[in-house]
């Protein structure tokens, strides 16, 4: 159950988002543009940075307000998908394991609107982060970064990236040691290409070339070769804030279709009246609230015993349930209206892309079944 903090949060976030709405968030992806005003508006009431530490300009809460912030513009019409790169993965490591130069360094920014993108996934790395390619290379004093990123979003509207590269391997094991990065967007030797997705959303999806670009060593993140703890610890954040969107849209959807079934007349007596009308939208709210629940849990686990393998069993139990729900909820938003569902007035059908990429990414629901499996049920790995 909410606080009172937690519910002024959510009321004033929902307020800020609702004055720009679905159709803003819609104009913006189909325009090519990006939804910096909402974005900004959010940054001036101190939201992007409501879980990063007071002394650094932050709300000094957690991850719990931060999935608050994220449902509740999600829950507009306004998912934005850059809260969970820059604010939870980059803004949670860079308080966690950045020195105090780092945090001193851009900690602020991320506060008062400044983004970040994360870079760690390649065309054939997978799940599998020690199979990482990019490398990067000790030079005296800098690194020298080589490879190649894929799907990373928003690194038209980030001034600086979260790379995570390969520092070493062990002949033996073949398990790479990871270090973390933080490069400017605009370095030399660094170039992007914009992959076409068939999704309505502003930010846009990039493959990142590293060609020799330099770092200095004041840029890495935490140990090198310690890296991978450091990712993992990005993980949780990432996925509550991903169910934080996809509980967002589904209730979303959700609104519009009750809304829809009341008002709607057919036979003389409002379409909600019918059982094959209002029966897949009850049990859609049903699985939506059993999701919100298990994203509660995840995010006030991660606040308070991070390290406790029980947070990554909960994160990634609420990413699964999240995704599953939000898409029952906009499907059967959908059905209710009918062939309105599929037009643009009814700003149903537009969701749909993201809400599907949100079952893949950013980890896919096979993913979590095999860790589910092995981790919580102690069955025998399958890889």
């Amino acid at each position: 159950m909410d606080t009172p903090e937690h519910q002024l949060l959510r009321s004033t976030a929902a307020e800020i988002a609702a004055g720009f709405g679905h159709d803003y968030f819609v104009d913006q992806a189909r325009s090519g543009g990006c939804t910096e005003a909402l974005w900004q508006a959010i940054a001036d009431q101190g939201f992007l940075g409501v879980h990063l530490p007071e002394e650094y300009g932050g709300g000094g809460a957690g991850i719990t307000e931060l999935a608050i912030v994220t449902e509740e513009t999600a829950a507009q019409g306004c998912p934005l998908l850059l809260i969970l790169v820059s604010a939870a993965i980059c803004g949670e490591l860079i308080a966690r394991f950045g020195s105090s130069e780092q945090k001193l360094n851009w900690l602020p920014g991320l506060c008062t609107g400044d983004k970040m993108a994360f870079a760690i996934t390649e065309p054939d790395a997978g799940s599998n982060s020690h199979h990482i390619s990019t490398t990067a290379r000790r030079d005296g004093d800098v690194y020298r970064i080589n490879g190649t990123k894929t799907f990373i979003s928003g690194v038209d509207e980030s001034d600086r990236l979260l790379v995570v590269t390969r520092t070493s391997k062990d002949e033996i094991t073949g398990r790479a040691g990871i270090s973390l990065f933080v490069v400017d967007s605009d370095a030399p030797g660094l170039t992007r290409q914009r992959i076409p997705v068939e999704m309505t959303i502003p930010e846009k999806q990039f493959m990142l070339f590293f060609d020799n670009v330099e770092v200095s060593s004041d840029r890495l993140l935490g140990e090198e070769n310690e890296g991978l703890r450091i990712v993992f610890q990005g993980l949780n954040p990432e996925r509550i804030t991903g169910a934080a969107i996809c509980n967002g849209i589904g209730r979303y959807a959700l609104s519009k279709a009750a809304n829809y079934a009341r008002d709607r007349t057919v036979w003389g007596v409002p379409i909600a009246t019918h059982q094959g009308i209002a029966h897949p939208l009850a049990a859609a709210k049903v699985e939506l609230e059993l999701a919100r629940l298990m994203t509660t849990k995840a995010a006030w686990l991660h606040d308070h015993q991070a390290s406790d393998p029980a947070c990554g069993e909960a994160a990634n139990m609420a990413k699964y349930a999240a995704a599953e729900a939000s898409l029952h909820s906009l499907d059967a938003a959908i059905q209710t209206h009918g062939g309105n569902g599929m037009t643009t007035e009814y700003g149903l059908a537009d969701m749909w892309g993201l809400a599907r990429l949100l079952r893949i990414a950013p980890v896919s629901r096979e993913m979590i079944l095999n860790f589910v499996g092995s981790q919580s049920l102690g069955l025998p790995k399958s890889y």
